[in-house]
């Protein structure tokens, strides 16, 4: 049985009586009407009363965050307990400053541990003709062509300090995109010359695959050391990209489709490493999508009692730490979320924003408890709206899906994993342990 997840303490259902923007159904027909087509622990789930009891004393804390965000109130008056760890509501507006961030892909952009500012002046106004195209009809294309001077004069007056950054052992694959973005760029310029707004997007997503490769190009060793207690476990220093291929039932709109996910081991290498040594056992593979209520969507949890995967070479469950990246911070946060550890200014690297974030499952008391349930975020509600929800800090998000997300919302209950297949970036997992045992 997949077991639960809370927003620690707010305990969420299965079929949670949450208000979402809307429904699944509209939301896979825009998609649909889009032309996009596929190939034809314990998240929220308990029958046990007592963990679904909502205690105010133990989680003040997460009530206020919850209330203020969804009510907008400035202040709360709460009892003396409540702030044992430090004020909380002051800082409610460092969590809700700025339009939040949703797109899959810039938020994996934005996660690289790089800092070269020349890269970033090229990336923003690319992203930021998305907004563009929010204009209607061809009015749009001025806007579009303001961005487009933007990211090319940036492209020209920092391209040297963009080159400087690039690790040797990558400058010939960075000088390459690089060139190939100049090019692009000048592509784009006709055809916004041209008026030909429907050809904006697909060049604009080509040239942003061109500097998210220069901003990989720039990493050149992995940036931080592993705890020592968790060193020896699978780690994946690095990213990967994984193929989840699901079989669809009782839908006549979808036989199947393939997922592809971004896992970032920067940010989550245990987590993330964890993740794909189970790929490569086939350990999800022919599993059942176990929950997909309209909030979620998990899988994870095997046949018989144990609740997550057991390492044939020691006989039990094998788990990992809860692993949070801070941004500004060297490295992760093992072991405690950052609401116990008082950290209510801090933003997490990999937020959930995105539709289909993907973060591993855990007992809603034990942040250790992680093993081999996943769960995909699809929607945004009072509590979880992106760039200002009380999920961040307390699950480990690892990656998100970057192609097909939107059907993640046709899933349901019984239908089948495939195949989950790693497609990129293997090189980057140190300890494998399906190479020893099992």
């Amino acid at each position: 049985m997949a077991g639960l997840l809370s927003l620690h303490g707010l305990s969420l259902p299965s079929t949670p009586k949450l208000s979402f923007t809307s429904s699944s159904t509209q939301r896979s027909s825009l998609v649909r009407r889009l032309g996009i087509r596929c190939s034809s622990s314990r998240f929220p789930h308990t029958s046990d009363p007592k963990e679904r009891k909502f205690c105010f004393r133990d989680h003040a804390i997460s009530i206020a965050l919850a209330i203020g965000l969804v009510m907008g109130a400035p202040a709360l008056e709460l009892p003396a307990y409540a702030y044992h760890t430090g004020p909380v509501l002051p800082d409610l507006s460092v969590l809700i400053s700025g339009p939040p961030i949703k797109d899959p892909r810039t938020l994996l952009r934005n996660a690289l541990p790089i800092d070269n500012k020349a890269i970033r002046e090229v990336q923003r106004p690319l992203e930021d003709i998305t907004e563009s195209l929010k204009v209607a009809g061809v009015k749009a294309l001025d806007s579009v062509e303001r961005n487009l001077r933007q990211s090319s004069r940036a492209l020209s007056q920092g391209k040297a300090m963009i080159l400087a950054d690039i690790s040797e052992s990558k400058k010939a694959d960075g000088q390459e995109l690089l060139d190939k973005l100049g090019a692009g760029l000048e592509e784009l310029r006709v055809i916004v010359e041209d008026r030909n707004r429907d050809a904006v997007a697909p060049k604009q997503k080509e040239l942003l695959g061109y500097v998210g490769g220069v901003e990989e190009d720039m990493v050149d060793a992995f940036p931080f050391e592993v705890p020592e207690e968790y060193s020896s476990m699978p780690l994946l220093k690095g990213r990967a990209t994984v193929d989840m291929k699901v079989k669809v039932k009782d839908n006549p709109n979808l036989e199947d489709c393939v997922f592809r996910i971004v896992l970032d081991g920067y940010s989550a290498p245990v987590t993330a490493g964890n993740f794909v040594d189970l790929v490569k056992r086939h350990f999800y593979d022919g599993m059942e999508i176990q929950r997909a209520d309209g909030f979620v969507v998990q899988t994870g949890d095997p046949e018989g009692p144990a609740e997550g995967f057991i390492d044939p070479s020691t006989e039990k469950i094998r788990t990992v730490p809860l692993e949070i990246m801070v941004i500004g911070d060297k490295s992760p946060v093992y072991g405690s979320t950052l609401e116990e550890l008082g950290r209510y200014k801090a933003q997490t690297r990999l937020p959930f924003n995105a539709f289909g974030t993907m973060a591993m499952a855990r007992d809603e008391f034990e942040n250790n408890s992680a093993s081999s349930q996943v769960f995909w975020l699809l929607k945004e509600s009072e509590l979880t709206p992106s760039n200002a929800n009380i999920l961040d800090g307390r699950y480990a998000v690892f990656g998100y899906v970057t192609e097909n997300e939107d059907y993640l919302a046709d899933l349901k209950v019984g239908d089948v994993i495939e195949s989950i297949q790693v497609v990129f970036g293997l090189d980057n997992l140190v300890n494998p342990s399906y190479k020893i045992a099992g």
